[in-house]
């Protein structure tokens, strides 16, 4: 599948997804065979139960038209989008990119997605497994910066009550002026507002917010101060990086292995247990998903790690997971939480 275009192969994976999360009986034999069915892998997080701890990054089912699909090949759960509040087509093709050596991806998608009012259209269905699904949202390009809290709360009123979490993106390098909102004076009014939807909704929903690996140490510091301040329920580190030699976008996959741990480390260090932290970045193997848990993530998330892994990649984690978790005589893995850190 390499040969062929790197979006085409990702668009023809979503409609294959699609097409199975509408079919009850393949998706429960799959869900059944794949899913982390392991007690000791159970893990709550901001009153959420997550069959395992890891779970799809956003950025591959940008429509919210796939997240059973997914979740029958082994996710312990699912985030959707990133999700603006209008549709937008994002930046011109070519904007995929494989770098097949380093085991990374190129993107600078720019958001393409159909719009808050058409996920949210697909998130009312009835869900025929028991995934959990968190949505995450961005801002409309278009959107001016002195517009973006409005238009993220426009995103949150639509989506929010559908979420089983919710997660503020300010940290794609793909959408012009969006890692600026990351300054701590700017991020206060947009996350004080979005954090006010979400904890109206019927059941409050959990808000997260995520942030770049390319954030200066005392700017994550800051960002950190102000999700304890705020109440947030957790950070999401990292999105991609910029600091690379190839297309212009954000490249994810393995060179920011190093760079995301590093975040989650100082995270930890900062905030301790009082958030929940979400790893992601560079995640490959069981040894990574086992190293991120250990330096206090409570949930990890990959996506670039499952385009070279392959459509198992997440179930045979979960099992290796559970072998590695009896192995070393546990009864649940969340005793390894922060152990390190």
């Amino acid at each position: 599948m390499r040969r062929f275009d790197a979006e085409a192969v990702h668009h023809l994976t979503v409609r294959a997804l699609a097409v199975l999360s509408t079919l009850p009986l393949a998706k429960r034999l799959l869900h059944r065979r794949l899913a982390p069915r392991d007690p000791a892998l159970r893990i709550s997080a901001f009153g959420v139960h997550f069959p395992g701890p890891l779970g799809l990054a956003a950025g591959f089912d940008k429509d919210a038209a796939c997240a059973e699909g997914i979740a029958a090949l082994g996710f312990g759960h699912v985030e959707v989008g990133t999700i603006t509040a209008h549709g937008q087509p994002g930046n011109p093709r070519p904007r995929l990119f494989r770098l097949v050596r380093e085991r990374a991806v190129i993107n600078r998608m720019g958001f393409n997605n159909e719009g808050a009012a058409a996920a949210a259209r697909r998130l009312r269905r009835p869900r025929g497994l028991p995934v959990v699904v968190g949505v995450n949202i961005g801002k409309t390009k278009v959107v001016p910066e002195a517009g973006a809290v409005a238009d993220y709360v426009e995103s949150a009123k639509e989506l929010a009550p559908l979420a089983d979490y919710l997660v503020v993106n300010v940290s794609s390098p793909n959408t012009p002026g969006l890692r600026d909102l990351q300054a701590v004076e700017l991020l206060r009014p947009l996350l004080s507002a979005v954090k006010e939807v979400a904890d109206g909704t019927a059941r409050r929903t959990p808000l997260l917010v995520k942030i770049a690996p390319d954030l200066a140490d005392d700017d994550v510091d800051a960002v950190a101060d102000l999700a304890l301040e705020l109440g947030l329920d957790g950070i999401i580190a990292t999105n991609t990086t910029i600091r690379h030699g190839g297309e212009t976008g954000g490249l994810s996959g393995r060179p920011l292995k190093e760079r995301s741990l590093e975040v989650l480390r100082r995270l930890r260090a900062r905030v301790g247990d009082r958030l929940t932290l979400v790893s992601v970045g560079g995640v490959e193997d069981v040894d990574d998903v086992w190293e991120r848990l250990l330096a206090g993530a409570t949930l990890v998330q990959g996506y670039t790690g499952w385009i070279y892994g392959g459509p198992l990649w997440a179930s045979r984690i979960h099992r290796q997971l559970s072998r590695r978790v009896r192995r070393h005589r546990l009864t649940s893995i969340t005793e390894i939480i922060g152990r390190t850190a």
